[in-house]
């Protein structure tokens, strides 16, 4: 991917999408005549169901932005693979068949997808990578800056470990090796660690699975020694919960636990980090992307150019296609300090979500309740 420098910023959820200068057109522009009316359908294709992000909040954003860009005429069409790639194969065939208007597509495996891309586009039916960059003749990418959430969680990281040294040992436990996004969040962890801690063992892990991630944690306790390990990279928080059951299983207490980085803002992870379990997560603020992807599906297939070149004023490169129309959204590093500022004041969850009986003195020790 052609590297997007973006500064890691606060999140201001509460500023809508034309207020912070991401359309540059409105969403009724005149600019460009729409080739179909507001009877369009959106064709969403998730790609697993381990990370609760895609039911909780990409998909429910995703279709009620439809419904107000289409004036309540239009309507979804939704499938998760739960992780499997020939059943994503499926269920796109399936939407080509049912002759979907335009596809926002996660993909599972970002290479196989490439020929059913392709089908896609021979039945003119505009196709839209959504969160992880799918091979193909795709006609845009909304996501996050990759790279940026690996060097958050390894800046972070290095910062948690007391005193740090170059010798400092690390585990690294990353994502998918069918995720381009895996391989771009372990690039921009790189970034961050080499030369400022030593990384004794680096983990790929099948799926993304928190099962895979905690048996691989526990061979590194076995061949490098619980005591030895200063700190966890973990692409995830789904696998940071893995993680920490490989660590407390090697006898370590929730209160000696190394830091752990994460990804998504999960509830349990949100959890984690005020009980101290987990030092911090990467808050992808899903609001703006999944609302970003809308606005581009529904302008590509009214044919308002103008507006969705305002949206995609990004460009990145895939192993097929260069100089991919693209929207990139930054992030922010969510610890203990900023949960308020970040995850509650962007209603992500209430504080009755968080703070249930187990985690109320950690909750009251924040000021949270």
């Amino acid at each position: 991917m052609r590297r997007i420098a973006i500064a890691v910023v606060a999140s201001t959820m509460s500023l809508s999408l034309a207020g912070c200068g991401m359309l540059g057109a409105s969403e009724n522009s005149s600019s460009a005549t729409p080739t179909r009316s507001n009877d369009v359908t959106v064709g969403v294709l998730m790609p697993e169901k381990t990370n609760t992000r895609y039911a909780d909040f990409d998909y429910p954003i995703i279709k009620k932005k439809v419904a107000e860009l289409t004036q309540n005429k239009g309507r979804t069409e939704y499938a998760n693979a739960d992780g499997e790639a020939k059943a994503q194969l499926t269920q796109m065939q399936k939407m080509i068949d049912e002759k979907v208007d335009v596809i926002l597509l996660d993909a599972v495996d970002s290479k196989s997808i490439a020929a059913m891309v392709q089908k896609a586009k021979d039945a003119d039916i505009p196709v839209i990578a959504y969160d992880r960059l799918a091979q193909g003749p795709i006609d845009g990418y909304v996501s996050f800056d990759n790279e940026l959430v690996g060097e958050v969680q390894g800046r972070t990281l290095v910062e948690a470990i007391p005193n740090v040294q170059a010798s400092d040992k690390i585990v690294m436990v990353n994502g998918s090796p069918t995720d381009p996004n895996a391989g771009q969040f372990k690039a921009g962890a790189l970034n961050e660690l080499s030369g400022r801690v030593t990384v004794a063992k680096s983990y790929d892990t099948d799926k993304w699975s928190p099962e895979v991630a905690e048996a691989n944690m526990t061979k590194a306790i076995e061949a490098l020694g619980v005591s030895n390990i200063s700190g966890v990279y973990s692409a995830n928080d789904a696998m940071a919960g893995g993680i920490i059951k490989a660590l407390k299983a090697a006898g370590v207490s929730s209160g000696d636990l190394p830091p752990i980085t994460g990804q998504d803002a999960e509830l349990a992870a949100v959890q984690r980090i005020l009980s101290g379990e987990q030092f911090m997560s990467v808050y992808k603020p899903y609001p703006s992307e999944a609302e970003a992807a809308a606005e581009a599906a529904v302008a590509k297939v009214q044919g308002r150019d103008l507006q969705f070149d305002a949206l995609t004023r990004d460009r990145v490169d895939s192993p097929t296609k260069k100089d991919i129309p693209a929207k990139l959204v930054t992030v922010v590093a969510l610890t203990k300090d900023n949960l308020k500022s970040t995850i509650i004041a962007d209603g992500i969850y209430k504080v009755s979500e968080i703070c249930t009986a187990k985690y109320k003195a950690a909750c009251q020790a924040l000021d949270l309740i």
